[in-house]
């Protein structure tokens, strides 16, 4: 094999393991979008009080969210339409 086709081949696995970093990263803005997330609650209804939140080092910081993959900055005074209450 000569060495412009392995350099080739290496950066094409490289642009390969890459597309899932970014794919995630442009998900959590048009999954925000598509379940209407805000930053503000809905009535009583808060990421806060919500199942799927994922708190952060305090109960004012920003968290996560199961709905938002690797988001790490849900508001726990967000909303969105996913939202469920905490049992």
């Amino acid at each position: 094999m000569n060495p412009s086709r392995r350099k080739m081949l290496k950066a094409g696995g490289l642009t390969l393991a890459m597309i899932p970093v970014v794919a995630m990263a442009a998900k959590n803005d048009a999954m925000r979008a598509s379940m209407k997330y805000k930053d503000s609650p809905e009535g009583d209804k808060s990421c806060a009080t919500c199942v799927q939140f994922v708190p952060g080092k305090s109960p004012t910081d920003l968290g996560g969210c199961k709905i938002f993959p690797g988001d790490t900055e849900v508001s726990p005074k967000g909303y969105c339409v996913a939202w469920a209450k905490k049992g």
